[in-house]
């Protein structure tokens, strides 16, 4: 058994991933990896609370976020890439924490209500689009994860994790109401570790809209396939509100943003930030090129590793299927310790997953 800490994130397959996903959460899963036994979430079910009619794309998608794992650095020798749809304890227990849960507290996500207004959902969402909230609870408990690596618009979404675990490990373990999150019995005497949210250095890059959070669905994403000319078009596009070189620029723009994130020389970061807060003759459109060299260096290595897997979706599949035989022996461990805790367990049971196609 191995005793060091459990790492659990994901991405719900709407596309490629995009420097966002690279800067806000990928880039610490690959610090992470080496340190912690990492499971890495292909969220497939949440994709259809809102995509139930497209599965074509919904399973393309799922297969191309794991190029881009693999591009991005992700090895499969040292995190499991794992399906959702085919870890059932996740399931179970998305019902089960539904019960702990109040529904108006649900509701109250304010990552949930964001994404209704962002997406103009109105009133116009299935039932499984607020579950999906609790889903998320299902998915990071049932591999008994300590700290889970996400961008700042994710945190309510593991405060509500960590309200769902600390009420099953008082409610059914019989903890006392006055123990601490960091109290190690309630590890010790719980099922479930109280997560903490793991915000890498960039918690939220704005798009190339410079207003909203990077998003392929809002067509402001700058995506690690994209060429030097793609990426330099794309950041060309960035609003500052600047009108000429001599003007001071804001140094809380998006633009000195992407300055401070992707250029790597101190010394060229120090001196371009001075000038554009000094109005000291440099234009944004300088600026601008400057950043999206420094963007495009970083995307050539990915593109190459990601090339080596295009058209190959048999080896995709083989990652998945092992990464996820490794889930269910963790998620099956936890779902028969919650059973037994709640009362749930009458007898054992045994999963057989033969990974034979159908």
């Amino acid at each position: 058994m191995s005793t060091r800490e459990v790492i659990l994130t994901g991405d719900t397959p709407t596309g490629q991933l995009h420097l966002g996903h690279y800067v806000g959460s990928v880039k610490r899963r690959v610090e992470l990896q080496d340190t912690h036994d990492c499971f890495f979430l292909l969220a497939n079910l949440h994709a259809y609370t809102t995509r139930a009619d497209h599965p074509n794309e919904i399973h393309t998608d799922t297969l191309e976020i794991v190029r881009d794992y693999l591009a991005m650095g992700i090895d499969p020798e040292k995190a499991a890439i794992t399906l959702q749809s085919e870890v059932p304890a996740i399931l179970e227990l998305t019902f089960l924490f539904a019960m702990l849960l109040p529904f108006n507290r649900v509701m109250r996500n304010p990552t949930l209500k964001d994404e209704i207004k962002v997406k103009g959902l109105g009133d116009n969402y299935s039932f499984g689009f607020p579950l999906y909230a609790v889903g998320q609870t299902a998915d990071i408990l049932a591999f008994r994860a300590h700290a889970v690596p996400v961008g700042e618009d994710q945190v309510p979404h593991i405060e509500l994790t960590r309200e769902v675990a600390r009420r099953f490990n008082k409610l059914y373990c019989g903890i006392d109401e006055n123990v601490e999150d960091d109290d190690p019995i309630m590890e010790e005497q719980g099922v479930f570790p109280i997560p903490k949210a793991d915000v890498g250095k960039v918690g939220r890059l704005v798009g190339t809209d410079g207003v909203q959070k990077m998003s392929k669905s809002l067509n402001n994403a700058i995506l690690i396939t994209d060429t030097p000319k793609k990426v330099k078009k794309k950041l060309g596009q960035l609003y500052t509100g600047r009108q000429s070189m001599t003007d001071p620029g804001d140094p809380d723009s998006a633009l000195m943003d992407y300055v401070d994130i992707f250029i790597t020389c101190e010394e060229r970061k120090a001196e371009l930030k001075g000038k554009y807060v000094r109005g000291d003759n440099i234009g944004d459109g300088h600026i601008k090129v400057e950043v999206a060299e420094a963007i495009s260096e970083l995307l050539a290595p990915m593109q190459e590793r990601r090339a080596q897997y295009e058209g190959d979706d048999d080896t995709i599949i083989d990652i998945i299927k092992e990464g996820t035989a490794r889930a269910n022996a963790k998620t099956e461990e936890t779902l028969a310790m919650a059973k037994e805790a709640s009362g749930l367990k009458f007898f054992s049971r045994e999963l057989a997953f033969t990974g034979a196609p159908v």
